[in-house]
């Protein structure tokens, strides 16, 4: 199946871009699937460049502009909230009181022994695998941008608890990555970190947060549905008013 935002892409830049098309690999998504993504390589755009593809469908990893194009599929939804409409539920507001004590940092992403050792528990306790997790895969993930990327740190007591990654552009923040300490699940950090983009959202007079890609079954993808009102992109490069159903919180 070829991806259904490929004309509005032709659209949205009024001419065909230079895409290159991945070959299979296994879903990372929903189980027994094959993926393929289209990879953008006419060059790294700058802030308004990259809103325009993140409003064709793209996402960014690394240095890499992406969207899915899988044959048999189509579950990969982009999707965003207007910040503006947006009102936390009771749950959420009781991940704010638990967090009441975070100190938020923003600033330039980087690199350290303290972001690269809590991104190895992250990633060996929530998604039990380490072994892509090197200090040179972190850089290139994390660290290497586009030139409209913050990083924001939470601290607690002086120690680093959650660090997320965030594209900003003229309209939006884009939310590309965020991990956590395992041993503070009780604080609900990632629910707080969507919280807290959005909250930055306002402060800077941005309408949207992207959240990426929202996909019904897969329970790491699904909690995206939870932050209301939200849109999802239509083939015909319409944002719509979207009420799905949620998997839970799995950020």
């Amino acid at each position: 199946m070829a991806s259904p935002y490929l004309g509005l892409v032709v659209r949205q830049f009024g001419r065909a871009l230079p895409l290159l098309k991945s070959g299979d690999y296994p879903c990372p998504y929903l189980a027994g699937r094959t993926a393929s993504v289209l990879v953008n390589y006419a060059g790294e755009p700058d802030a308004t460049g990259y809103q325009q593809f993140m409003d064709s469908g793209f996402r960014r990893a690394g240095d890499m502009i992406y969207m899915p194009s899988c044959k048999s599929c189509a579950e990969c939804v982009p999707i965003r909230v207007p910040v503006d409409e947006f009102e936390p539920s009771d749950s959420m507001r009781r991940a704010l009181r638990k967090n009441e004590d975070v100190d938020v940092q923003i600033g330039e992403p980087a690199y350290s022994d303290e972001r690269f050792e809590l991104y190895r528990r992250y990633q060996s306790q929530q998604h039990d695998s380490v072994e892509d997790s090197t200090p040179e895969n972190y850089e290139r993930s994390f660290v290497q941008h586009l030139g409209f990327t913050e990083e924001m740190t939470y601290w607690a007591a002086g120690r680093l608890v959650g660090v997320g990654t965030i594209d900003i552009t003229e309209r939006a923040v884009s939310s590309v990555y965020f991990f956590y300490d395992p041993a503070e699940a009780r604080r609900s950090l990632g629910v707080f970190s969507v919280l807290c983009e959005i909250e930055l959202c306002r402060r800077r007079g941005l309408p949207y947060w992207y959240s990426g890609y929202y996909v019904a079954d897969c329970r790491k993808m699904s909690y995206k549905a939870r932050y209301q009102p939200a849109e999802f992109l239509h083939g015909d490069g319409q944002w719509r008013r979207f009420a799905p159903r949620s998997g839970g919180d799995a950020r």
